[in-house]
């Protein structure tokens, strides 16, 4: 009796040390990364596997593997979820094409929205393949779109990101597209400052420009990880270093400077027209350095954020404006 005890002692100290898991809800994140693991894979009529799939066949196999199911046909797929209008599109969304077949009608294609006006999807003639919505030969059989509930947005699994939070929307954009990301206790923390090295490194995860040499600034080392995007952020003329050849890295940005370095990355100027003696904002008055960058980006706001009375040129910029930033600026 008494060993029978010790064991049953022994296997629950053991249990006792083993680690816990906690089932979490899926997000559009989990979608992609796993949809995204399959390009290239070949396209198989009928094929619902990693050896082959078809449109629907694709999509049932990446849903099923967050525990989501979907009917086996594009047109039974286009019966569930929520209808969402083509300029509200977010990343998981389903999206649904019509007479992609010939002989058929109605629709005969679904994919998965992955974000940047583009789509992943099983291809006749690549496999798994991400194109995008203004396709010459998507572009005229778009048909629609769904979302399904049970993929939880991104930025519901940031504690500290309200559901009303003006910046949810560009937040949750930016981290399914891994442009910016949240910290490992879950939260996001959108009040706190972003330095030179991190804003470099936010918008060349934007711009993809790629760079020959790591070298740029004498205070920027060239095992740094941030050396690559500084040194392409240099290239491009986005964010300028200082007289003594330093760059800075740790040093936090003004508003704005978040203003005039997202003008230069995505060269704003050229796209945006806008009163050049008007005063939209109290303490940023005609010939301030900074007022072109600070009344354009005003103008693309969608978010709400930048619509105040007041600026704050000297705070600070935080990561949720940061966010909101290249937010508009992207979908401008």
């Amino acid at each position: 009796m008494k060993r029978v005890i010790s064991s049953l002692l022994i296997i629950g100290l053991l249990f006792s040390w083993l680690p816990t898991f906690k089932a979490e809800a899926a997000t559009e994140k989990d979608l992609l990364n796993i949809a995204k693991s399959y390009l290239g894979v070949p396209y198989l009529t009928g094929g619902s596997s990693p050896s082959g799939f078809d449109c629907s066949g694709f999509l049932i196999y990446v849903f099923n593997k967050l525990g989501v199911s979907l009917p086996r046909t594009a047109a039974e797929q286009a019966t569930v979820g929520k209808s969402v209008d083509k300029s509200a599109l977010q990343p998981g969304d389903l999206v649904f094409f019509k007479n992609t077949v010939s002989g058929k009608s109605g629709i005969t294609h679904s994919g998965i929205y992955v974000g940047d006006n583009s789509f992943i999807s099983a291809t006749s003639s690549k496999g798994i393949a991400i194109v995008s919505l203004n396709n010459t030969y998507w572009a005229p059989k778009y048909a629609g779109a769904k979302r399904i509930s049970d993929i939880a947005s991104s930025s519901d699994t940031f504690s500290d990101i309200d559901s009303d939070f003006f910046a949810k929307e560009a937040i949750q954009q930016l981290n399914v597209q891994q442009v910016i990301q949240g910290f490992e206790d879950g939260t996001f923390r959108p009040d706190e400052s972003v330095t030179r090295e991190q804003a470099a490194a936010i918008i060349n995860r934007v711009l993809k420009k790629k760079t020959t040499s790591l070298y740029s600034y004498k205070d920027v080392a060239t095992s740094s990880r941030f050396a690559a995007d500084i040194a392409a952020i240099k290239e491009l003329g986005v964010i300028n270093g200082f007289e003594d050849g330093t760059f800075r890295p740790k040093e936090t940005m003004t508003r704005a400077q978040m203003a005039i370095i997202v003008q230069n990355a995505f060269q704003l100027d050229k796209k945006i027209t806008y009163s050049a003696s008007s005063t939209v904002y109290s303490d940023v008055p005609p010939g301030y350095r900074a007022y072109s960058a600070i009344m354009i980006m005003r103008k693309i706001d969608t978010t709400s954020g930048f619509q105040t009375p007041v600026y704050r040129t000297g705070d600070n910029a935080t990561r949720a404006f940061f966010s909101a930033a290249i937010y508009n600026a992207i979908n401008l």
